[in-house]
């Protein structure tokens, strides 16, 4: 056998120690060839946004959108509501969202509320409206629309109605991010929307360019805090339902709170502020409670959530209340009857 000219104390066969053999030989006699050197596996790296592109935090109420008795928009009540939430220690608002009834407005009748909301809020909170569509050529025609209005971000729910799968949903938010000039707020809300955002759903979104932050509103505490735990280091989690477990979830790490009881009752806003501060636990967890049972007031008796919030507000002064949009109809009768010795029983009004 050939020895290696370079190390002639061992022989360049299979069976020698080939990495100690360095001419040429070890070729042609053993076939060995040095291994490649390691290198780690690439990974996707994001190169858009994330939950640090965007400071967005706190208790940002979803503002109704009043009606006159005739339909029309009540543009100065939506303006003074936001005035009045803001001055409650909102950190911002969300308006076109499903308190919104955004589901009942025109194309223009939108465009024109996201100018209002950024009259009203821009300047004193985060200014976030809801553009979702089932198409995602009508969200990305809203977007733009936001933008030239001024907000800050938008929020986007899955296509409605038809059943989608995951990756039917996931190409749909891909879309609009591409085409969206606002970073995003995925909407998670399957009792409305019938297509849920699931943890793992949620991480997938994540990765794209726009997606920022998740409102989780299945009404879950377990959906709600395996999302949490899947994205928080890459998106902003805020609460739907903080009426019902607000002070869990910001314990957890919720970034914020989006609901719609602020509308009627300070305390659910004051509940993050409470919550997250240690010498007020006992009064964060008398908030949640009072909140709940607020939650349980307006869904019961012949009331559905959104008239009975209105109700609640034009009962207690408050401007952005009035009627809803039809299929939606005002309270009466003992529905609004119940409402209002519900709200008495809870010390509010």
């Amino acid at each position: 056998m050939p020895r290696c000219r370079s190390r002639p104390a061992r022989r360049c066969v299979g069976a020698c120690a080939p990495r100690d053999c360095t001419c040429s030989m070890r070729r042609r006699v053993c076939g060995w060839m040095p291994p490649a050197p390691r290198r780690k596996p690439l990974r996707p790296r994001r190169t858009g946004m994330d939950r640090n592109s965007v400071d967005w935090s706190g208790p940002m109420p979803a503002v109704t959108t009043p009606f006159d008795a005739e339909g029309r928009v009540d543009s100065a009540g939506f303006r003074a509501n936001i005035a009045r939430l803001l001055d409650e220690g909102a950190t911002g608002v969300v308006a076109c969202g499903c308190t919104g009834e955004f589901w009942s407005l025109a194309m223009e009748e939108r465009k024109a509320l996201y100018r209002d909301a950024v009259a009203a809020g821009k300047g004193r909170g985060t200014v976030i409206v809801g553009t979702g569509c089932v198409g995602a050529d009508d969200t990305i025609a809203l977007a733009h629309a936001a933008k030239e209005a001024g907000a800050d971000g938008i929020l986007v729910l899955p296509p409605y109605f038809v059943k989608l799968t995951d990756d039917e949903i996931f190409w749909h938010f891909a879309a609009v991010s591409a085409g969206s000039p606002l970073p995003i707020v995925a909407y998670n809300i399957p009792g409305n929307a019938v297509n849920a955002i699931s943890p793992a759903l949620a991480v997938r979104l994540a990765a794209l360019d726009k997606v920022v932050a998740i409102k989780e509103s299945s009404g879950d505490w377990n959906n709600f805090y395996a999302t949490l735990l899947a994205v928080k280091d890459s998106l902003r989690v805020f609460c739907g339902p903080s009426s019902v477990f607000g002070v869990p979830a910001i314990h957890a790490g919720a970034d914020g709170t989006v609901d719609c009881f602020p509308n009627v009752w300070r305390g659910t806003t004051e509940l993050w502020y409470a919550a997250r501060d240690p010498a007020r636990q006992a009064e964060a967890e008398q908030l949640q409670a009072t909140s709940r049972r607020l939650t349980d007031l307006f869904v019961t008796g012949g009331r559905t959530l959104y008239p009975a919030t209105k109700a609640a507000m034009d009962h207690l002064g408050f401007p952005g209340g009035g009627v809803p949009r039809p299929p939606l109809q005002p309270l009466k009768g003992e529905p609004l009857d119940g409402l209002k010795r519900g709200l008495a029983d809870l010390g509010i009004g």
